[in-house]
């Protein structure tokens, strides 16, 4: 089989990966989106209950809208902001849905090497298919031949630790009890439990960061939330690169 008639693998079937194997499609080259998750947009659903900073108009790829109108789906107030639930729902659900057997949930992508190549022989490496080691949630295994890879399986799983350099800071494993990477759903009650009336630091000056400052002042000013503090910690000044 020629490496042209093989797939483009797509890891990961979030906004990234779905929108990447629509494109695919209008091409005419075959995507397999592959998702660790048990659905479409796993990661997003994660933190379903974060407003996004984009409105749908922003959100929504106009191939994805595209594929997905013959469906009579119709895309939400542009002007609105939707939440990480809404999001997943009502545009990553309906998207995976229209793509079909072009994406498989429950597919963790382990390993992405070339055909016949490894660390000893490598000779015309570019020129070989690559082959993708998938691990299935019952227990399977399968490798694939693709003629292309896209990695859009994001960094929900591999969060930047507290410390410069990309390093975590120090000390920072011994306090993983006290640590979160996430932005916390204070609508929660044990984990509303967990910041009411202490103080917690914020490091970061990206959205996220935001969200949470703006999530522990509401705490601050609910009548459970007496005594909430939030300490706002950056690494750089707030107009330098995040």
């Amino acid at each position: 089989m020629s490496t042209q008639q093989l797939p483009a693998v797509v890891i990961g079937a979030g906004p990234v990966g779905l929108a990447a194997a629509v494109h695919l499609v209008e091409r005419g080259i075959e995507p397999l989106v592959l998702e660790a998750g048990g659905r479409a947009g796993a990661a997003v659903r994660a933190w379903s209950h974060v407003r996004l900073f984009s409105t749908w108009g922003e959100v929504v790829d106009p191939a994805a809208e595209k594929l997905l109108a013959p469906s009579g789906w119709t895309r939400p107030d542009p002007a609105a902001y939707p939440s990480g639930g809404e999001w997943a729902e009502r545009y990553l659900r309906p998207l995976a849905d229209a793509l079909g057997d072009k994406v498989r949930t429950g597919a963790a992508v382990t390993g992405v090497s070339r055909a016949g190549r490894d660390r000893i022989v490598d000779a015309d490496r570019e020129r070989q298919p690559f082959v993708v080691h998938v691990e299935y949630a019952d227990g399977r295994e399968e490798r694939i031949l693709a003629r292309a890879v896209i990695d859009a399986s994001g960094t929900w799983a591999t969060p930047s630790p507290a410390g410069g350099s990309g390093l975590p800071a120090l000390g920072e494993k011994a306090a993983a009890d006290r640590i979160t990477y996430r932005v916390p759903d204070l609508k929660d009650p044990t984990v509303r439990a967990r910041y009411a009336g202490r103080r917690t630091a914020v490091i970061g000056a990206g959205a996220s960061a935001f969200t949470a400052l703006a999530y522990l002042a509401e705490l601050a000013e609910s009548a459970d939330g007496a005594g909430t503090k939030g300490v706002w910690i950056l690494r750089r000044g707030i107009s330098g690169s995040t």
